[in-house]
C-alpha cells in the first residue's frame, strides 16, 4: 500500500488569480519598519496570481535552476575534497610524513562541515524573512569567491604554515556557503511543485551532488592528463578552483531569473537522518581516493575515473528513487536504503581489497545506488516532515547538522581506523552503524508524522 504520510506536505499551491491565506496572513502582520522583508514576501503574493502556463514554465525553470545551482555549489565543495586527498598533503603539509599530511589535509576538509550549520543558521534565518532567491544568490557568491580564493593560496614553500591557515579559512567560507544553499534550492523547488510529484521535482536539486563530484573529479583528472606530476602539483591543481568563477556567473544568471517561492512556512530542526547516507558518501567518494592510491596501489587517474562513473550512475538513480518515493512513500524507500547500507559496505570493501581492477570498480560503484535510495527522497522527506514558522532555517539546520557528526569526520575516522587496525573491516562496521542510526531516525520520524501533519 502506498504510504502517504510524507507525500502530502501542506504546502499550499496557489491557484490562478488568488492570494493564498498564508500570504495574506503574513502581509497582514507586517509593520512599516519591515520594508525589505515585505518586498520579499510580496513576491509570494505575486506568484500566487500567475496563470497555469506561466506557473508551469516557472516550475521548470526553478527545477533546472535548483539542479544547476546545486551542481556548481557542490563542485566547489567537492573540488576541495578531491584536492585534500591528492594535492594538499604535499602542497601545504610537506614537512609531515604521508600519513600525518593526509590526516591534516582531511582535517581542513572537516572544517567545511563544521561551518555548514553556521551557514544553515545564518542563511536560514534570513531566508525565512527576505526570501529564498536573494539568499541563494548570496550563497553562490560566497561559494564561488571562497573557491577562487583557495586556488590563489600560496603553498608551504612560499608562506609556510600561513598557507594552511588561509586554506582552512577558505574552506570555512565554503562550508558557510553550502550550509545555506541546500534548503533554499530544495524549498524553492518544493514550494512551486505539485505535491503529487514533489519527490521527483525536488530530487533534481539532489543531482547537484553527483554532478558536482563528476565535474570536480573530471577537472582534476583533465589536469592530471595534460600535465606532468611536477606541473600539476606546482600550479595545475589551481586551475579548476580559479575557473569556478565562470560557473558561478552562469549560476547567478540562472538564479536571477527565478521568481521567489510562493510560500514561507514553518519547519522544525531535524538531525541525523542523513548519517547513513553522509558517512558512506564521503568514504566512497573522498576517502576512497586516498585508499585507492595509497593502500590499493592504483593510479590517481584510475580511481578518479572510477569515482566519476560512480557519480554518473547517481544522475539516474537519484531521480528514480525520488519518483519511487512519490509512489511508495519517503520512509519506505529511505528505510530500504538504510537497511541496505548496513550490509553493502562489507561487500564493497571485500571487492576493493582484492585489488582486481574490475572488482575494485564494482566496490566503488555498489554503495552508490543504496546511498541514492536515501538521498533521492531526502529533499522532500525533510521538507515535508517538519512544518513550522521557520522552514528554511529548520530544514537547513536539519540537513547540515549531520555534516559535523557524519560527513566531515568520515575521511578522518576512516583514515584512523585503517591505521589502527590495518584492515577495512572496521571502516565497514563504521558505515553500518551510521546506517542503523539513520534507520532509527526514519522510525522516529514516522511516529511524529501524524502530529506534524496536523499542523
Amino acid at each position: 500500500m502506498r504510504s502517504r504520510s510524507h507525500s502530502t506536505l501542506p504546502i499550499p499551491v496557489a491557484q490562478p488569480g488568488t492570494i493564498p491565506y498564508h500570504a495574506r496572513g503574513i502581509n497582514a502582520r507586517r509593520t512599516p519598519s519591515q520594508g525589505a522583508r515585505s518586498m520579499a514576501i510580496d513576491t509570494a503574493t505575486h506568484a500566487a496570481t500567475l496563470d497555469q502556463s506561466t506557473r508551469r514554465q516557472q516550475v521548470v525553470r526553478v527545477v533546472v535552476a535548483s539542479a544547476i545551482g546545486t551542481t556548481i555549489e557542490w563542485y566547489d565543495f567537492f573540488l576541495y575534497g578531491v584536492a585534500a586527498a591528492l594535492v594538499f598533503p604535499q602542497k601545504f603539509f610537506p614537512a609531515s610524513d604521508p600519513f600525518i599530511g593526509t590526516l591534516l589535509s582531511f582535517s581542513t576538509f572537516f572544517v567545511g562541515f563544521v561551518a555548514r550549520p553556521i551557514g544553515a543558521a545564518v542563511f536560514g534565518h534570513y531566508g525565512d524573512r527576505v526570501g529564498r532567491k536573494a539568499l541563494l544568490i548570496t550563497t553562490m557568491m560566497v561559494m564561488g569567491l571562497s573557491t577562487v580564493g583557495i586556488g590563489l593560496v600560496p603553498g608551504y614553500d612560499s608562506i609556510g604554515v600561513w598557507g594552511a591557515v588561509l586554506l582552512t579559512l577558505g574552506r570555512a567560507l565554503q562550508g558557510i556557503g553550502v550550509g545555506g544553499a541546500w534548503s533554499g534550492s530544495v524549498l524553492m523547488a518544493g514550494e512551486w511543485s505539485d505535491p503529487k510529484v514533489r519527490g521527483f521535482t525536488t530530487s533534481f536539486a539532489q543531482l547537484g551532488a553527483p554532478a558536482g563530484m563528476i565535474l570536480a573529479n573530471g577537472a582534476l583528472l583533465l589536469m592530471t592528463a595534460v600535465l606532468d606530476d611536477a606541473s600539476f602539483l606546482s600550479w595545475g591543481w589551481r586551475i579548476p578552483f580559479l575557473t569556478s568563477i565562470a560557473l558561478v556567473l552562469l549560476g547567478l544568471y540562472i538564479r536571477t531569473g527565478v521568481l521567489e517561492s510562493p510560500v514561507f512556512s514553518e519547519v522544525l530542526l531535524t538531525a541525523f537522518l542523513r548519517t547513513g547516507q553522509h558517512v558512506p558518501y564521503y568514504i566512497f567518494t573522498t576517502y576512497i581516493l586516498s585508499y585507492g592510491t595509497q593502500v590499493l596501489g592504483f593510479s590517481r587517474s584510475t580511481i578518479l575515473n572510477f569515482v566519476m562513473v560512480q557519480s554518473t550512475f547517481s544522475l539516474l538513480t537519484i531521480p528514480l528513487f525520488g519518483h519511487l518515493s512519490d509512489r511508495y512513500g519517503r520512509r519506505l524507500i529511505t528505510a530500504i536504503g538504510c537497511a541496505g547500507m548496513v550490509v553493502v559496505p562489507f561487500i564493497a570493501f571485500a571487492m576493493l581489497d582484492t585489488r582486481v581492477p574490475w572488482l575494485v570498480f564494482l566496490g566503488i560503484l555498489l554503495p552508490m545506488p543504496v546511498h541514492d535510495m536515501q538521498y533521492g527522497p531526502q529533499a522532500a522527506f525533510i521538507a515535508e516532515s517538519f512544518p513550522g514558522s521557520l522552514r528554511y532555517s529548520g530544514s537547513a539546520l536539519g540537513y547540515q547538522l549531520a555534516s559535523i557528526t557524519a560527513g566531515g569526520p568520515a575521511p578522518i575516522v576512516a583514515t584512523l581506523l585503517y591505521s589502527a587496525f590495518h584492515g577495512s573491516g572496521p571502516i565497514a562496521i563504521y558505515i553500518a552503524i551510521s546506517a542503523l542510526i539513520s534507520l532509527a531516525c526514519v522510525v522516529a520520524l514516522s511516529h511524529k508524522a501524524g502530529a506534524l501533519d496536523a499542523h
